[in-house]
């Protein structure tokens, strides 16, 4: 049994530092995992970075986290990265890493996810270069995935840490209007293939907590959403336990 705290969306930046720190001193002892699902800063300069890697680097468990839109904001997301991973953040781009946690290996596969749309508003691999561009980006997130989960088919626990959402399940609570914006149905292509333990995102700030694609779990864990600093739970790589939400109000 693996304790996992996730969050999303946690914006750091000067002025959320104590909050920051706090709440990972919270998780000293209790959980044997971190996963991060991106919107780590607020506007992506590393100077926002340094505030979560220093949080981070008081941690004695792993870290995992993806980068989000605020974090590419300045366009400076490899410095944001490089940053994280001074303090022993396992950064995950389209790719995955294995951890020896409680006697088994967790897999994580972790890479930002893109845009789209779902069924009956989802933008089409047709028109203008500049929209296909993002069709292909997609495309790319989505075939990441894949070959993630392929990696870690071995894995007695199997996760899929996003930032956008690859479901419509976790978007309700959000203006229809901006789905599109807010994630792919084309990400979970994928997951219903290859069947991992849980996937976890966030960016939809006021979207909904759970969803599924098939019997796979979708958790929105951005702390808007779970309305507290970390969404904790318990994987055996059979069942996901009732979760705990550790933290105060954001």
């Amino acid at each position: 049994m693996v304790t996992i705290a996730a969050a999303g969306d946690v914006h750091a930046s000067d002025a959320t530092r104590d909050r920051i720190e706090q709440s990972f001193a919270a998780l000293d002892q209790r959980v044997d995992l971190v996963l991060l699902a991106g919107d780590l800063t607020t506007l992506g300069e590393p100077e926002q970075a340094q505030v979560l890697a220093d949080a981070c680097a008081r941690v004695h468990v792993p870290v995992c986290a993806v980068l989000g839109n605020h974090d590419l904001h300045c366009g400076r997301g490899d410095e944001v990265a490089a940053v994280l991973r001074d303090a022993g953040v396992h950064m995950l781009d389209r790719s995955s890493t294995t951890l020896e946690l409680e006697g088994g290996e967790v897999g994580i596969v972790g890479t930002k996810g893109f845009v789209g749309g779902f069924t009956g508003s989802s933008l089409p691999d047709f028109g203008e270069p500049l929209l296909r561009s993002v069709y292909a980006e997609t495309t790319a997130e989505a075939d990441a995935i894949r070959r993630g989960l392929q990696g870690i088919a071995h894995c007695a626990i199997r996760i899929v840490l996003l930032h956008y959402a690859p479901t419509s399940d976790t978007l309700h609570g959000e203006p229809e209007g901006i789905w599109t914006y807010l994630g792919s149905e084309r990400l979970a292509t994928p997951i219903a293939e290859y069947r991992p333990d849980v996937v976890l995102h966030g960016h939809a700030h006021g979207g909904s907590f759970e969803g599924a694609i098939g019997a796979t779990p979708v958790y929105n864990v951005a702390v808007h959403v779970t309305g507290r600093d970390f969404y904790v739970f318990e994987l055996d790589g059979t069942t996901t336990a009732a979760p705990e939400r550790l933290g105060s109000d954001p």
